[in-house]
């Protein structure tokens, strides 16, 4: 019923806290689903993912912005963004809370029982169990500066190759 991928996200959304890996599964998914690509409900998710990324690290403009745009994408895409499992009135009110705290204060994103039970399920798959975690905790530091630890050469590559396209 839900791609796997989107599964994938959720538990690395709410167990791992590691949003980073969030934006890098979703936005796979979406560039392959996506043609051609346009912002729809996954680039909503991903950006949700990364804004929490940049708040936790302390980028609150950044974090601000991201959030932001996720508000505009999740209010655009609400029946597909149900259709996902997300209850999008009590999303749309945890983002807007999340631009109001500083410092960062991990959330869990507001699922319908279908949508947990998927989850669960998935996590049965990938031998862990689906456990929130106490956000308490401090987060490792390889989940934390995780951009800063791999290899952007694409990246840089595709950003060089855009802003040639934009000049031209």
């Amino acid at each position: 019923m839900y791609p796997n991928q989107y599964l994938d996200y959720l538990i690395h959304y709410h167990i791992q806290r590691d949003y980073f890996e969030c934006h890098e599964i979703l936005e796979e998914y979406w560039k392959k689903v996506t043609r051609p690509l346009e912002h729809n409900q996954w680039v909503a998710l991903i950006q949700l993912a990364v804004g929490n990324y940049h708040h936790r690290r302390g980028n609150v403009t950044g974090a601000n912005r991201m959030y932001h745009k996720s508000i505009t994408l999740i209010s655009k895409y609400k029946d597909e963004i149900n259709e996902l499992g997300l209850e999008v009135d009590q999303l749309l009110i945890k983002v807007e809370k999340l631009l109001k705290s500083n410092p960062f204060t991990d959330i869990h994103l507001p699922m319908s029982d279908s949508l947990l039970k998927a989850c669960q399920n998935r996590c049965h798959e990938l031998g862990i169990k689906w456990l929130l975690p106490d956000n308490t905790a401090p987060v490792p530091d390889y989940i934390l500066n995780k951009h800063c630890l791999r290899d952007r050469s694409e990246v840089i590559v595709e950003r060089e190759k855009q802003l040639k396209k934009k000049q031209t």
